[in-house]
């Protein structure tokens, strides 16, 4: 089929797709040992899309036993980089050359609009595999500063069996993230997705065979996080976990950590990132703009998004109309639509949650500038409006709890001091914004906040050469860069007497 450019072709090709809805161990699909199966619903209608296995300990002992014994016989492990790599590469390649089925999967199973599932989900899940497998065989180990009589050598060793539990809000590209580098330098993976978003990994999985990638070195577990992700954080025979999604769910993951087998645990939790918007911003327009797209893309559902827009007073006023203005264009439309930028919330007790952060802002005395409300419910699906608060104080849940929702919260400060210290007054510090003429104010701002990364006169800045990840309770280690391998391999000192 031809690639589809409307709302109608999408849906005609919805109609014919086959869902694939099993677990994937060894090379091979297969329903989770127990039978047991849980509903995987669309958000954009409501509609039951198909039953997906569902995975605990039983499916986990097996996709550890098979990853351990394919690292061990060296089949990926032991190959030399350039062959990882020319695999990796065919991997995103046929990522790439299946986008539009990737891209209809993850509309229909998170709500977001089939125009950023394309050019933004799948684009950036094919890239990170690309770029990982790019990198590998430039890679070096070092060789240490010794005497004439002895060799010092530092080498990098894949860590073993890797667990990767990802979020629901960008399926493919946080998974993508993580299997670039830990696949690369060649670790066996158990993926396990999320149960609100499973459907793009489990077909990943037979695309990474397609590759060339050896069975078992890459398992997909879909399931619940208190049955097989616990079952993968508590095994004694998994050497990492690596992890994105709430920082509550990131501390249990640490602890169980601790009960088992003390495996190295990465984690990118939560966000509550501030947008700092200086009397002498350089374009007041441009910093509407990318403070409406900071909330609104993939309907607020994102680690990074600038949901505290804090505004010094004297442009407060000007800058809110501008938003207001700016988000009439981030309406929420059909996902399947082309010219959709907002879709669905994920699932109606995402859109729960949503509607009562808006209902305790309004207890709390925010003032609701626009939106608020629930939208196309005629359609059976789960939509918000993006939604404005003035008069915000840190204080305030919608200002200090992460929503992952549409829900702005505008916070007002004088002077530079009072904006660093609110935006550092927080659990989290993933990103920041900082909007500025002035190029001391800019760095003296950026080198202040405690935040991973800071984005200077725009939001949401940075490609795969930038590590992601923040300070305090938004986690620890970087996915992207050569910095995530960190995350993947094991450095051993040996010391060679001459």
């Amino acid at each position: 089929m031809s690639t589809p450019t409307s709302r109608s072709d999408w849906e005609a090709l919805a109609a014919s797709l086959t869902i694939n809805n099993q677990a994937f161990i060894n090379g091979e699909y297969c329903d989770a040992q127990s039978g047991e199966t849980f509903e995987c619903t669309s958000p954009v209608d409501g509609r039951l899309l198909t039953q997906v296995a569902s995975c605990d300990l039983a499916d986990a002992n097996i996709a550890v036993a098979n990853a351990r014994e394919v690292f061990e016989a060296g089949t990926w492990s032991k190959l030399a980089p350039v062959k990882r790599k020319q695999v990796m590469i065919k991997f995103a390649d046929l990522l790439e050359a299946n986008a539009d089925e990737l891209a209809l999967l993850e509309t229909l199973d998170m709500g977001k609009p089939i125009k950023f599932s394309k050019t933004v989900d799948v684009a950036g899940a094919a890239r990170a595999i690309r770029w990982s497998g790019e990198a590998i065989d430039k890679i070096y180990d070092e060789v240490a500063p010794t005497a004439h009589n002895e060799i010092g050598m530092i080498t990098r060793e894949p860590v073993g069996v890797v667990a990767a539990i990802v979020p629901w809000n960008f399926p493919m590209i946080m998974a993508c993230w993580k299997l670039g580098p830990s696949l690369a330098t060649g670790n066996s993976v158990i993926l396990k997705p999320s149960e609100k978003s499973p459907l793009t990994a489990i077909r990943m999985a037979q695309l990474a065979i397609e590759a060339g990638i050896p069975p078992g070195v890459l398992n997909v577990l879909p399931g619940f996080g208190h049955t097989v992700g616990k079952a993968l954080a508590l095994h004694m025979d998994v050497d990492t976990l690596v992890f994105t999604g709430s920082t509550k769910i990131a501390k249990q993951l640490m602890i169980y950590a601790g009960e088992s087998n003390m495996k190295r645990v990465w984690l990118e939790a939560g966000g509550k990132s501030p947008n700092i918007v200086f009397n002498d911003a350089p374009d007041l327009k441009a910093a509407a703009e990318a403070a409406a797209s900071a909330i609104a893309f993939n309907q607020g559902e994102v680690c990074t998004a600038g949901s505290r827009l804090l505004v010094e007073k004297g442009v407060k006023d000007e800058l809110i109309g501008l938003i207001a203005q700016e988000l009439k264009s981030w309406l929420p439309g059909h996902p399947l639509d082309p010219d959709t930028i907002t879709g669905a919330v994920v699932d109606a007790q995402q859109l729960n949650t949503v509607l009562g952060y808006i209902k305790a802002g309004e207890e709390q005395g925010a003032l609701l500038v626009q939106g608020g409300k629930q939208v196309m419910a005629e359609t059976g699906g789960v939509y918000v409006q993006p939604t404005i608060f003035a008069n915000v104080t840190n204080d305030m849940r919608i200002a200090s709890e992460e929503i992952f929702g549409p829900v702005l919260s505008v916070i007002e400060f004088d002077g530079m001091d009072e904006a660093i210290k609110i935006a550092n007054d927080t659990i989290y510090g993933l990103a920041a914004g900082v909007w500025t003429s002035d190029l001391s104010k800019a760095h003296k701002t950026a080198k202040a906040l405690r935040s991973g990364m800071v984005w200077i006169n725009h939001y949401d800045g940075g490609d795969m050469t930038a590590p992601f990840g923040g300070y305090k309770q938004s986690g620890n280690g970087r996915d992207k860069s050569l910095h995530a391998f960190d995350k993947y391999t094991e450095i051993k000192a040996t010391w060679i007497a001459l």
